[in-house]
């Protein structure tokens, strides 16, 4: 499974028996995207699908030279477990 990113509708995902997988987002300007919600049908939970969506945001936020706010709470937990990312956060105030 491949995680596509629509560009156009603000999300990254992954079709899925049962649906799509996806990571929403924001662009707030100045470079910043928000993102602020991860779904994972029920029936494809627990595969490791919402920290490949995760791992696409960062590696697009990189590429980009973007910073990201962790709105959703499973990106924040996972910033919390990759410690190498955490360069990305936009600084906020």
């Amino acid at each position: 499974m491949h995680v596509e990113h629509n560009r156009e509708a603000h999300r990254f995902y992954i079709e899925v028996p049962g649906g799509t997988a996806e990571l929403a987002y924001q662009e707030m300007g100045e470079g910043i995207l928000d993102l602020v919600s991860t779904y994972v049908p029920p029936a494809a939970r627990g595969q490791g699908l919402a920290g490949r969506l995760v791992e696409a945001a960062m590696a697009h936020a990189r590429a980009e030279g973007l910073r990201i706010i962790p709105s959703c709470w499973y990106v924040a937990d996972w910033l919390r477990s990759h410690p190498e990312a955490a360069d990305l956060l936009a600084e906020i105030g």
